[in-house]
């Protein structure tokens, strides 16, 4: 490969939530590891990987000019995103005009949220459930009605779209977030789903914030679909929401957009997302952007997607080998497992806070999948180097699940 995705990092002392974090806030990180053992991260939701080098050569080359002051979006900026979409997602007719900043995605999808709801509101959500929607609804007074996803006779996760129309009826829900692809159970959604999905909006004119923040991380063998492409209808009752953090590991620059092609709804939500007079861009955050979407990255991507691929291949064939009792649907895309333990707890008497406190003992600094609505699961991070992914399974092996 072009690009080194085999190299171990140390992230000690270089501002690594994943690595530094670790005891700092009990009952959300993982704890240290006993003596003895080295830490492999695999708990936050961010990479294990040096980023593609137009990145830093991006910021290294604005930061050689020593003026930081106030600034506007470049042309380049918007150039970028567009041919971006463009190439990776096959969208057509995107200019700047339906293309908004966001700090984060969760700032969008609070600030979508407050144009089409009032405090107090229903608003329909998936489970298991990323715990960063959880927050946030519930910190800005909205209260989420769950339609719990399933694995099917085939082990792919699904909707129950009868469950969805009896609880947006019996409800009077008029907003959804759809995380696609969906966080955390890895699963990318096909377009019969989506289309069938969207139709149930229109019909009880729900409007949907989509966060496809993990659209570039597709695994191979599968492609991902923009909620706003499958009809006209989808295109214009939908907030789309992206950023290149997860794509190229830049959380800590800060920088998201959003896509709104419906006049009406995206200047009500730019007008609500300026209100805090804090949602603006960062200059080397936008330089970012620009270096991580030059031909560079995407060459690093399909790399990076290969790698990926070939962890999750590894890891699912492991659990499936050597832990009996434990489950796992194999992701269609992100780089996160959604492990089931229900049955191995219950074969060997241990609660799940235990298995997790074994793993947390030797290193292996997997999270809480309970946090995400999953009753007995684990949370794991496979952005790592390979030898990295073997490793943790070789002490989960070892230490954890053969007792």
């Amino acid at each position: 490969m072009k690009y080194d995705f085999t190299t171990i990092m140390d992230r000690r002392g270089k501002d690594a939530l994943a690595v530094d974090g670790l005891g700092r806030r009990p009952g959300f990180s993982p704890e240290p590891p006993k003596e003895g053992f080295d830490v492999i991260p695999m708990w936050v939701a961010d990479m294990n990987f040096p980023t593609v080098p137009t990145v830093a050569q991006a910021i290294i080359r604005r930061t050689e000019h020593p003026a930081f002051g106030y600034f506007f979006p470049s042309d380049d900026y918007y150039a970028s995103i567009i041919r971006w979409q463009e190439t990776r997602n096959g969208v057509t007719g995107l200019s700047r005009e339906y293309i908004g900043y966001e700090n984060g995605v969760l700032g969008g999808v609070v600030s979508a949220l407050n144009v089409v709801c009032s405090k107090g509101d229903n608003v329909l959500v998936h489970s298991p459930t990323y715990v960063g929607f959880t927050n946030s609804l519930g910190n800005n007074g909205y209260h989420i009605v769950h339609s719990p996803l399933a694995p099917d006779e085939n082990n792919v996760w699904r909707m129950d779209f009868a469950d969805m129309e009896q609880k947006i009826a019996d409800n009077h829900i008029h907003a959804a977030i759809l995380c696609s692809p969906h966080n955390p159970t890895g699963r990318v959604w096909e377009r019969w789903e989506l289309e069938r999905f969207m139709e149930l909006c229109r019909k009880y004119d729900v409007y949907v914030i989509s966060d496809e923040i993990w659209s570039d991380l597709i695994l191979e063998g599968y492609k991902h679909i923009p909620t706003q492409s499958v009809s006209e209808d989808a295109r214009q009752r939908t907030v789309a929401l992206y950023a290149p953090s997860k794509t190229f590991n830049l959380a800590g620059l800060v920088g998201s957009y959003h896509i709104i092609y419906n006049r009406w709804l995206r200047e009500r939500v730019d007008k609500e997302s300026s209100l805090a007079h804090y949602n603006e861009m960062n200059v080397l955050s936008m330089h970012a952007l620009i270096g991580a979407y030059q031909p560079e990255g995407y060459e690093w991507v399909d790399e990076l997607r290969q790698v990926l691929t070939g962890n999750v291949e590894y890891a699912c064939d492991y659990i499936a080998r050597h832990f009996e009792g434990v489950r796992v649907s194999r992701p269609q895309g992100t780089y996160m497992l959604f492990i089931d333990c229900t049955d191995w707890c219950a074969a060997h008497g241990k609660t799940i806070q235990e298995l997790l406190k074994a793993g947390w003992d030797v290193g292996v600094a997997w999270q809480d999948g309970t946090k995400f609505h999953g009753p007995c699961h684990i949370r794991m991070n496979l952005a790592l180097p390979l030898s990295r992914v073997q490793e943790a399974f070789t002490r989960l092996d070892k230490y954890v699940f053969s007792i």
